[in-house]
């Protein structure tokens, strides 16, 4: 199950940062979005996702691991999707629209969510 944002912005680039360093304190999501995808051929080794990470002040070796999606699906006409390891419940769903509220409002960019199988 994924949950994919749609960023409306500017600043679309700083969102998509602000969103990645979100991802690295919810393990229960791995990402994509679509800086991630122009990088991947870069980032096949833990070393290049932890070198990706590192600015956002690092990232664990075990959630190099299972931070990026492994599925191959491509973002599509969205920015960025959280794609969740279990399928969420609706609290875990309203935690992570309020971690993304709280973490784009200084950005000053607007969004939507929808989450699909």
């Amino acid at each position: 199950m994924r949950s994919y944002v749609k960023l409306y912005g500017p600043p679309v680039l700083k969102a998509l940062t602000v969103l990645e360093k979100l991802a690295i304190d919810t393990p229960e999501v791995c990402i994509m979005d679509s800086l991630i995808e122009t990088h991947l051929d870069n980032l096949g080794t833990k070393y290049g996702i932890f070198e990706y990470f590192k600015p956002y002040g690092g990232i664990t070796e075990e959630r190099c691991d299972h931070i990026i999606s492994k599925s191959g699906g491509s973002t599509g006409d969205y920015d960025f999707y959280f794609e969740w390891f279990m399928k969420p419940t609706t609290t875990q769903l309203q935690m992570l629209i309020e971690k993304i509220d709280e973490a784009l409002k200084p950005v000053g960019v607007r969004y939507t969510i929808t989450t699909k199988n």
